[in-house]
């Protein structure tokens, strides 16, 4: 029996650790860049203190399940990982929820500088004592980066957070795409979303909004197994989708690690379940042009089959990657909603 895996790409991994790196140059991506509070000082920090083994931090309630890693030797496994593809020493890294801070101290014992996002407040008084410790090399903010820039929102509150006001507090700058400088960001998909997260980034980058409106990004993600193969399937694999394709178009997603589940703490939601309000785009790979854009609710299917010239009784499988690219983009251009793509959900958010 095979065991569940988490990749860690670049883009990202189920274990599979990846890099989603916003490559195309057609594509406007930002790269940031921080001017407050991680200067040049080189931290000394203590030992690993077996937190995995420590209460003290443990989440009392969760909205949804969340993976951690615990296990000191699989952080600087990542850092080393993560220094052969960057070689700026003193590189500055967005950590994504890093409840106990074993990557965040391993990546300042590596000299790079740290804005840690952690979206539960009950990691948040031993963040920032680390903090303390390094001397201001990381910064420690109450932000949920899965949850950035939601589109219903009205008043946000953290750990919901605009990106604009995120960077400006944080002295970020947008970059122009020809400086080679990309704001990285690490960390693990939720298991619960991952697809819904991957298409609102998605979105972001083809419309460059919220990170994106800040420069290149490139994404150092854990993701699910099952996911990454989707991420990366040629036209012939049944798991081709148009998910696949516009992150194949847009970026260069790259496998640096798998991992086993079992290396990862995971806190589950406590409750019971909830529906999953996703959107199902493009999942039937034998139906229609005309049957996909129908199950849209916002979109004129036949405005958007006029504009692409497009015949709606295609399958979608006979639909070449420039198709999806277009289609994508026209859909938008209609500007009726981004609900087409996904729903955001503010739910069950411990304050």
């Amino acid at each position: 029996m095979s065991v569940p895996r988490l990749m860690l790409s670049s883009l990202a991994g189920a274990g599979r650790f990846c890099v989603l790196g916003s490559g195309a140059a057609r594509w406007k991506s930002v790269r940031a860049r921080n001017r407050r509070g991680l200067s040049d000082l080189h931290p000394q920090l203590s030992p690993s203190q077996g937190f995995r083994d420590s209460p003290s931090w443990l989440p009392k309630n969760r909205s949804e399940p969340r993976s951690y890693i615990t296990n000191p030797k699989l952080a600087t496994t990542l850092v080393q990982i993560l220094q052969k593809e960057n070689r700026n020493r003193h590189q500055l890294f967005l950590e994504c929820n890093p409840g106990p801070g074993i990557l965040t101290q391993a990546l300042l014992e590596s000299q790079a500088k740290v804005i840690a996002l952690e979206c539960n407040r009950t990691f948040l008084p031993h963040l920032q004592s680390l903090r303390k410790k390094v001397n201001r090399k990381l910064e420690v903010v109450h932000c949920d980066f899965f949850k950035l820039d939601p589109r219903n929102s009205g008043i946000v509150k953290p750990p919901i957070m605009l990106s604009e006001t995120l960077f400006q507090n944080l002295g970020i700058e947008a970059l122009p795409w020809s400086e080679d400088n990309p704001l990285r960001v690490v960390g693990i998909f939720p298991a619960k979303n991952e697809k819904k997260i991957l298409w609102k980034l998605l979105y972001d980058l083809y419309s460059s909004t919220s990170i994106y409106s800040y420069g290149r990004v490139q994404l150092n993600m854990f993701i699910a197994e099952k996911e990454y193969e989707k991420l990366v399937a040629d036209p012939q694999n049944n798991l081709y989708q148009p998910l696949s394709v516009l992150w194949q178009v847009a970026c260069e997603i790259k496998l640096l690690h798998v991992e086993p589940w079992s290396s990862f703490s995971i806190y589950n939601q406590a409750g019971g379940p909830k529906k999953s309000k996703n959107k199902q785009c493009f999942m039937k790979r034998h139906a229609t042009l005309m049957d996909h854009l129908q199950s849209l609710s916002p979109v004129n299917a036949v405005a958007i089959l006029k504009e692409i010239e497009k015949d709606g009784d295609m399958k979608i499988t006979d639909l070449y990657p420039e198709d999806f690219k277009l289609l994508f983009e026209t859909i938008e251009s209609f500007r009726e909603s981004c609900r087409w793509l996904f729903d955001d959900c503010i739910e069950d958010i411990i304050l």
